[in-house]
């Protein structure tokens, strides 16, 4: 991740847009800020919620409430729970989410 240059600045949370992004099962919900190309997300997932694909981005997160597993392609499964993050980079050991009690989550990638 390049964090090119772009102006100290503060993000109220309450005023970024909410978007709808259904899973194989249940919804994520998305608030997006971008920054050059760098992403940063405050992403929920409900209840029951499992990713309908194979991510194989870079991403940061911190979960701040609630729990999510991470499965793996090579079939190891990481959970997540609130406290904890976790990195990959780019082109590094696919994976999917899920949730079965929901969570919510902050993301950079």
């Amino acid at each position: 991740m390049d964090l090119s240059s772009f102006p100290f600045q503060t993000i109220n949370w309450s005023s970024v847009p909410i978007e709808e992004h259904k899973g194989e099962a249940g919804v994520a919900y998305w608030q997006v800020q971008m920054m050059n190309d760098t992403r940063v997300r405050i992403v929920e997932y409900t209840p029951g919620y499992k990713a309908d694909h194979w991510c194989n981005k870079g991403h940061i997160i911190f979960c701040i409430e609630g729990e999510m597993d991470t499965e793996l392609e090579d079939g190891r499964i990481m959970k997540l729970t609130m406290g904890m993050c976790y990195f990959v980079g780019d082109n590094n050991d696919a994976h999917r989410t899920s949730s079965t009690t929901g969570c919510k989550l902050f993301i950079v990638d």
